[in-house]
């Protein structure tokens, strides 16, 4: 670890390696080099004078990068493409005429930051899915756990644990929605020329158009994508990088929601994100246990919410066939959009994966809230009992008040339930209004509804994804 010059955070405590990988340097240059490849090759085949021993030169030197000589050339024209395009020539010497034939420098640049946003892409999507799997574990394990549920935060009708975590996965969901769609719609630029008219490949190709067709398709499908964009101007057209980062923000926005409601529990002492043995919550209070992870969680989904308007503005502010003010910016919002993402979404793995569930203080916290939610079935089973309905209904208003009185003001127990076996009105011994206290006559459809969203929407999103299954996270700090 250096400690002598700035490291961003996002390398040296959030990101994985896997994510760090995919915008390195290193994963550019020798994606430069495929492209180059995949362009020789597309060429040859459509009849310029490029031979196989030309192809086979650069294919033996995909991967061997000479970067020294590459930094040193830079050093002198000031051009990283054309550094590299040297660099290349030199372990290449039969096809060093050929490389970067016809194309410009986003010829490499632009389809490169499509082939590293679509794998980064591809390494959310899989942290997504492992995130919808355990919320969807976690969920079916506490299904007909009762709980009291919040609307503004003030004690509502009862829900159940799994129930509420659902509410989490769905929104998980829609972010899973928005990326396969984003995902599935991403194409490269091609070869396009300065300005996008292909100008150059119709010198190249003597003007025949049948054949300048199909260099796009050639090289998308060397590359691994089925298309590329049908126009262009210099650039593949920057609200790209707006789709990609609203669904980095989207992922962002569910995390943070997440992320509120555990440490809310956690304020509650409900539930509890994962605590070490070891870990420290405070400096000062030794008893505390800071709900670290999701405070974390919060604090990099942030970030992400806000790097989106980024792109977007960027998009906004590109002059006719391309202007350089969008470089600096996509080289700082793309890639630490995604390693935030990146980091977000490891700490959900570990925080669902560790969350602690404390039933009796549930339980505690439910029953001292109950008796007012059970009113109206009290209410009801005195009616049907021979009672007057208008009149039982302003008992229990009173009633209630007088409870809430002296739960807040005296700081006494609840006890409704008292007050109503004592008055004659209800004809209700407080042993029968006991029996109407079971917490799981309250949550109305819960378990059924968790169980009807992991069989109907999680189950298929599950099976359609197997194949990423199976990742823990483990946090750097």
């Amino acid at each position: 670890m250096s400690t002598d010059r700035y490291q961003s955070p996002l390398s040296e405590r959030y990101a994985s390696k896997e994510m760090q990988y995919i915008f390195s340097p290193d994963m550019k240059f020798r994606t430069w080099r495929k492209l180059w490849i995949a362009l020789a090759e597309t060429e040859k085949e459509l009849g310029l004078n490029i031979t196989q021993e030309q192809i086979d030169e650069l294919k033996d030197h995909a991967e061997d990068i000479n970067y020294e000589v590459a930094q040193a050339r830079e050093k002198e024209v000031r051009h990283d493409v054309m550094s590299h395009v040297y660099a290349y020539g030199v372990q290449c010497p039969k096809a060093k005429g050929i490389i970067h034939l016809g194309a410009t420098s986003c010829y490499v640049g632009d389809n490169t930051d499509i082939i590293v946003m679509t794998q980064a892409l591809c390494l959310v999507k899989k942290k997504l899915v492992n995130v919808i799997k355990e919320l969807a574990d976690f969920a079916d394990k506490h299904k007909a756990q009762p709980t009291l549920a919040f609307t503004h935060f003030q004690p509502a009708q009862p829900t159940s644990v799994g129930k509420r975590a659902t509410l989490w996965m769905q929104e998980f969901c829609l972010d899973l929605e928005d990326l396969d769609h984003v995902l599935s719609h991403m194409k490269l630029l091609g070869s396009k020329g300065t300005t996008g008219t292909q100008a150059s490949f119709l010198e190249l190709f003597d003007g025949k158009q049948e054949i300048i067709d199909k260099i796009d398709p050639m090289i998308a499908q060397k590359m691994g994508f089925k298309e590329c964009y049908p126009v262009s101007g210099q650039t593949y057209s920057r609200k790209v990088d707006t789709r990609v980062a609203n669904v980095l923000a989207g992922i962002a926005a569910s995390a943070h929601k997440m992320s509120n409601d555990i440490r809310l529990l956690q304020h509650l002492k409900e539930v509890e994100e994962p605590f070490e043995k070891g870990q420290i919550g405070s400096s000062a209070m030794a008893y505390k246990r800071n709900p670290m992870r999701s405070e974390r969680i919060a604090s990099l989904s942030r970030y992400v919410m806000i790097d989106a308007l980024n792109p977007a503005i960027t998009s906004a502010t590109q002059w006719f066939e391309r202007t350089l003010d969008d470089s600096a910016n996509k080289r700082l919002s793309i890639p630490e959009g995604f390693l935030a993402v990146d980091g977000i979404l490891d700490l959900c793995l570990n925080v669902v994966d560790g969350l602690v569930v404390y039933p009796k203080v549930i339980e505690k916290r439910l029953m001292s809230e109950l008796p007012f939610m059970a009113t109206e079935n009290i209410m009801m089973d005195a009616v049907k009992a021979g009672g007057d309905r208008q009149e039982l209904h302003e008992r229990i208003r009173t009633l209630s008040m007088e409870a809430g009185k002296n739960v807040k003001v005296e700081g006494k127990e609840n006890n409704l339930l008292e007050l109503i076996a004592a008055d004659p009105a209800f004809n209700m011994t407080l042993e029968e209004l006991r029996k109407t206290m079971d917490p799981a006559k309250y949550i109305g459809r819960s378990k059924e509804q968790v169980e009807a969203f992991l069989s109907k929407v999680i189950a298929p999103i599950l099976e359609e994804n197997k194949d990423l299954l199976g990742m823990k996270a483990e946090i750097h700090v």
